[in-house]
C-alpha cells in the first residue's frame, strides 16, 4: 500500500450540489482544499458543515484552471490530486493511483478509469486537437465509422482502457499530479476560463519529457457536465482555438476558426429548437473576429 500521506486533494467548485458530498466522502482521510468560484446554491455551507477537516477558500469565478492553481498553492504535499466536483473515488484508487506515480517516474499525471454513475465506462482518453481532428468531430465525420482511428483520433478510438499505459491527455476530471512536474513546467493557464485547461498542461507536460499516464487499476465515477449543464458551447470552442493558437501557431487555430464556422452553420441548419440556436449563436461568434480578437473578449 502507498503511503498516502505525501498527497493532497483539490476540489473546485461552482455551483456544487448535490454531488459534493459524495466527492469529498470519498476523500476522507487525505487533507482537502475545496476552492469555491463564487457558489450560490449553499454548496459552501454544506461543506464547512458536514466536512469541518476540509478547509475552504473562497474566491470569484477566476475559471477551473485558476482555481486548481489556488487549491495547489494552498497545499504542500509531493503529490495533489485533483477531482471535479461531480466525480468520486471508487475503493482504493488512490492507493492505486499513488502506486503508479511512484513506479514511473517521469509520469507527471495519472489518470484512473472512468465510470459513468451507471457503471458503464466513460471513454476518457483523447489525441490533441488538430484541425483534421476537429473537422471529424464537427462535421461528424467520424459517425461514417465510429471505430475508425482516422476518423476518431480525437476521442481516442481503439484505446484500450484495459491497459495502463502513457497517452497523449486525459479527461481532467480525476488526476493526480506530481508538485516536481508542476515547478518544472508550471501551474495550469488561467487563459483557459473552462475546457483544454488540462489538455494544454498534458501538452506542456509531453513537451517536456514528463508522461500523462492512464491506469485501469484506479476508477472513479464522474457525472460529466454536471457543472455546467452543456451551457457553455462557445468556451468549448474558445478552448480549441486557445489551444491551437498557443501550440501550433495563428495560420492552423484560424484555419479551425473557419472550419468550426462552417461546421455550426451547417448543424444549425440540421437541427431546429434549442440546440441549433446555440449552434446558430456559435456560428456567428466565430465569424465575428480573428481568432486573436475572439480570444481577447
Amino acid at each position: 500500500m502507498a503511503d498516502l500521506r505525501g498527497v493532497a486533494a483539490v476540489v473546485v467548485t461552482y455551483d456544487a450540489l448535490p454531488w459534493i458530498e459524495q466527492c469529498l466522502q470519498s476523500l476522507e482521510g487525505v487533507e482537502t482544499v475545496v476552492v469555491d468560484n463564487g457558489s450560490r446554491d449553499g454548496t459552501v455551507a454544506v461543506v464547512r458543515e458536514r466536512f469541518p477537516a476540509v478547509r475552504v477558500v473562497e474566491q470569484e469565478n477566476l475559471g477551473l484552471a485558476a482555481g486548481w492553481n489556488r487549491g495547489i498553492e494552498e497545499t504542500q504535499s509531493d503529490h495533489v490530486l485533483i477531482v471535479n466536483a461531480d466525480a468520486w473515488l471508487v475503493g482504493g484508487a488512490l492507493d492505486a493511483l499513488m502506486q503508479t506515480i511512484q513506479r514511473r517516474a517521469r509520469a507527471a499525471w495519472v489518470s484512473p478509469r472512468l465510470r459513468n454513475p451507471d457503471g458503464t465506462l466513460q471513454r476518457s482518453v483523447r489525441g490533441w486537437p488538430s484541425v483534421w481532428r476537429l473537422a471529424t468531430e464537427y462535421l461528424f465525420l467520424r459517425k461514417l465509422a465510429p471505430h475508425s482511428r482516422a476518423l476518431n483520433a480525437f476521442y481516442g478510438a481503439g484505446f484500450d482502457h484495459a491497459s495502463e499505459q502513457a497517452v497523449e491527455w486525459a479527461m481532467g476530471s480525476c488526476m493526480l499530479v506530481r508538485r516536481a512536474s508542476l515547478e518544472d513546467i508550471g501551474l495550469f493557464d488561467p487563459d483557459f476560463f473552462l475546457f483544454s485547461e488540462e489538455t494544454d498542461w498534458c501538452r506542456r507536460a509531453r513537451d517536456a519529457g514528463w508522461e500523462v499516464v492512464f491506469t485501469p487499476a484506479a476508477e472513479c465515477v464522474h457525472v460529466g457536465g454536471a457543472s455546467h449543464g452543456g451551457r457553455l458551447f462557445r468556451e468549448n470552442l474558445s478552448g480549441h482555438l486557445r489551444y491551437l493558437r498557443k501550440h501550433e501557431g495563428l495560420r492552423t487555430a484560424e484555419r479551425a476558426r473557419r472550419l468550426l464556422r462552417s461546421a455550426l452553420r451547417l448543424r444549425a441548419l440540421l437541427f431546429r429548437g434549442e440546440r441549433g440556436a446555440m449552434y446558430r449563436d456559435a456560428a456567428t461568434w466565430l465569424a465575428s473576429g480573428d481568432v486573436d480578437a475572439l480570444l481577447r473578449r
